[in-house]
Order: C-alpha cells, then structure tokens, then sequence
C-alpha cells in the first residue's frame, strides 16, 4: 500500500552570514566620456604690484651735434670779384657752436662725420659755385655739389651732405676751377639795403 505524504516540516533558523569573499580584478577602463560644457569665467583677480623702477638709459645724442652760421654783407665784404678756383669771403659770425673760422673764407669742421652745408650767394655772371674740403693735402672741389645759374642776376645756391675723413678739415664755397670768369657777389641786389651770402653748417652725425 502506498503511504500518504507526511506534512511538510518547519523552516529552519536562517543561518550566520559567511566570510566576505575576495575582491575580484579590476575591470577594463571604460570609453571616455563626452566633454562637457565650459564653466563660467572667473572673477578678476586683484591688480599686483607696481615693480620697481628700471635704470635710467643713457643720453642719446642730439640731433645737431656742432653749428655754425656765417654771412657776408656786399657791397663792404666782398669788394673784389671771387677769381678761378678761390672761395668767397664770409667775414662776419652768426651764431655758432663748434663749428669755427679758420679766415674769413675757410671753415673748419673739427670732427670726422656728416655735415649739412647750405649756402647762397647773389652773382652778377653766369658762373659756378662748389664746396672746397681740405683735410690737410690741399683743396678737392666735392663735384657733386657743384651749383651754377646761365644768365641774369640772381642767386647761386645749393644744400647737401658732406663726409669728412679727418679731423679739422676745412670747408669753403669756391668758384669752381676750370671756368673762365671771375665773379662778382651783386652788391645791393634787388633793393638799397646791402644784401647778405650765407653759409650755414650743421653736423647731424
């Protein structure tokens, strides 16, 4: 015969909590994730402080390192006429610093540099009119300030710039040589006051 199933029994008591087991291996890192959204600007921070003062540099050189004005007045300062290859007379001082007369038609540039020379004077002929630079071996016209006028009475003028190659060299306005006429600087030109030549003499290196 075939027995009938006794009842099931009562659960038991729930038993104690094993051991925590062992940490496993670390996993794979993970894709990187999306680049999020760039905060706010901060807040200005506060203003540093005022460094020291540097050293004073030193001083530059001026733009005009040495001067010189000289002037003729006609018809009392250049009487005779300016022969071939002779300079003409500038007899009386304007203002000046470090540029001085050797004689009433040389001018001597004391140091080795860049001078800006102009002058004018008033002729009667057609003639020329050109810088004299001696450095100690004699004249040498500089033929590239060479001026001149064809005809009629007016001024003979020009404005350039020198080099010099030796200290003291002199300086003079010649009628060049090679022409064939002596000229003469128009007295009382264009009026009845006598008229002034000049000549003015800058070095600016």
């Amino acid at each position: 015969l075939i027995g009938v199933p006794g009842t099931t029994g009562a659960t038991g008591a729930t038993g104690s909590q094993g051991l925590t087991g062992l940490t496993g291996p670390t996993g794979d890192m993970g894709p990187q994730g999306l680049i999020g959204l760039t905060g706010p600007t901060g807040d200005t921070g506060p203003q540093g402080l005022i460094g020291l003062t540097g050293l004073t540099g030193a001083t530059g050189a001026s733009g005009i390192m040495s001067f010189g004005y000289f002037y003729a007045l006609m018809p009392n300062d250049n009487t005779a006429t300016v022969a071939v290859a002779t300079a003409v007379n500038f007899p009386q001082n304007g203002a000046a610093n470090g540029i001085v007369r050797s004689g009433n038609s040389e001018f001597i540039l004391p140091s080795i540099g860049t001078y800006e020379v102009f002058w004018q004077v008033s002729i009667s002929e057609a003639g020329q009119l050109v810088l004299g630079l001696d450095s100690g071996s004699g004249v040498v016209e500089q033929a590239f300030t060479m001026a001149g006028r064809a005809g009629l009475t007016s001024q003979i003028t020009n404005q350039v710039l020198i080099q010099t190659t030796a200290i003291n060299t002199l300086l003079s306005v010649r009628n060049a040589a090679g022409n064939s006429t002596a000229l003469t600087i128009t007295p009382i030109a264009g009026g009845t006051r006598p008229v002034s030549a000049t000549l003015m003499i800058k070095q600016i290196q």
